[in-house]
């Protein structure tokens, strides 16, 4: 996870997995190997699951390029204007934060005490952002989220939208709306419980991860023994540091959608692209200013034929994530989102980023990383 507030910070870049390692390339035939394994649709005996393999295999299966790591991080930072995010690229793991422009808080905060009609659930990508609401009124304790577009938004599960179950791959219809709930489920369960907020160990989200995912187990033990850079909770988790912040009521506004396809080996292959907006105020008894971060998370997640991989009931195979953070802290490795607030904000150093509306889901998380190149921080044009 790159970027730190307010100081300025340097580019960085790193990339594992996928067709190279570091700077060596994979040998040819180790790369051959793979090809034909990850073609052979008919394995008899199950096998564990390699997030990297699965990803290649999917990008293989695709036109959009080469084929890229489950764990690829390229972490790096640009500053500009009057505010700045950080980015971590690659088609497996991508990381976007967004840090608040001084003088841009008021009408960051979203708002709206039933101002307006609440809007009905997503089920497609939108073909542009949603309006720009007037910046003139500051939140409040009262109303959170006024003066942003989180004003309609539903609240929790109710704003991710949901697909009709239909068979697929080796799943009945009945599974694969099961494979549907478990995902909602596992997204509450990381970005909405309550307690996870409050900085608590998701035990209730982990449970949903095949355990025999070896390289995403080392990566949980990291990140929440250790976290650092590379392995980082904020990627999978929304949690805050109960002795610095706490959050506004019991409300967190959501925008989003599932979606799936067959995927590798006849799986179910869910992708989850959701914006949570999460308004706070300082921990300290009495604080009144509310300030907000809003974490857009892609993950996908496959639901695999236990016949043809090593996996336990009612678990997923992670397959990658992206995730786009606003006001949660740059090169701030604690674990938690570190949300920043007026008089901090008015100190931070101007980047040298372009211009990101964390509202905006007309683009996909892909392009966005894409577009956003190396830069680690730029410029959040609302709040």
């Amino acid at each position: 996870m790159r970027g730190r507030s307010p100081a300025p910070g340097r580019a960085r870049t790193r990339e594992k997995g996928g067709a190279v390692v570091g700077k060596e390339s994979i040998p040819d035939e180790e790369w051959e190997r793979f090809l034909r394994e990850a073609g052979r649709e008919d394995s008899g005996a199950p096998e564990e699951p390699s997030a990297r393999a699965r990803t290649v295999a999917r990008r293989l299966q695709e036109e959009n390029g080469p084929p890229d790591p489950w764990r690829g991080h390229r972490p790096a930072r640009r500053r500009g204007g009057k505010g700045w995010y950080a980015i971590g690229l690659s088609a497996a793991v991508a990381l976007l934060v967004v840090a608040l422009a001084p003088g841009r808080v008021v009408g960051w905060f979203a708002g709206g005490g039933g101002e307006d009609a609440p809007l009905a659930a997503e089920s497609s990508r939108p073909d542009q952002p949603p309006p720009t609401e007037a910046a003139t009124r500051s939140p409040t304790l009262e109303e959170p989220f006024r003066g942003s577009p989180a004003a309609r938004w539903a609240a929790g599960t109710a704003g991710i939208g949901m697909p009709e179950a239909r068979a697929t791959g080796w799943m009945s219809k009945a599974q694969v709306a099961q494979a549907l709930d478990r995902t909602r489920d596992f997204l509450a369960a990381s970005s909405l419980d309550p307690g996870v907020l409050r900085g608590e160990h998701p035990k209730r989200a982990i449970a949903l991860i095949n355990p025999h995912q070896q390289d995403v187990q080392d990566y949980l033990a990291a990140a929440f023994g250790a976290p650092d850079e590379e392995n980082d909770p904020r990627l999978l988790f929304s949690r805050f540091e109960r002795t610095k912040v706490r959050l506004v009521g019991d409300v967190v506004r959501t925008r989003g959608r599932i979606t799936y396809r067959e995927g590798s080996r006849g799986a179910v292959e869910v992708t989850t692209d959701v914006t949570y907006v999460y308004p706070v105020v300082r921990a300290a008894a009495g604080s009144d200013e509310v300030t907000r971060t809003i974490v857009r998370r892609e993950v996908v997640m496959s639901w695999d034929d236990p016949a043809k991989i090593v996996i336990e009931p009612d678990t997923f195979s992670l397959v990658s994530y992206r995730v786009d953070t606003t006001n949660g802290g740059c090169d701030t490795f604690t674990g938690y989102l570190t949300p920043e607030f007026g008089s901090e904000q008015a100190t931070a150093s101007p980047g040298d980023g372009p211009e990101v509306d964390p509202y905006d889901r007309s683009t996909s998380m892909e392009d966005r990383m894409r577009e956003a190149g190396d830069a680690g921080c730029g410029t959040a044009t609302r709040s």
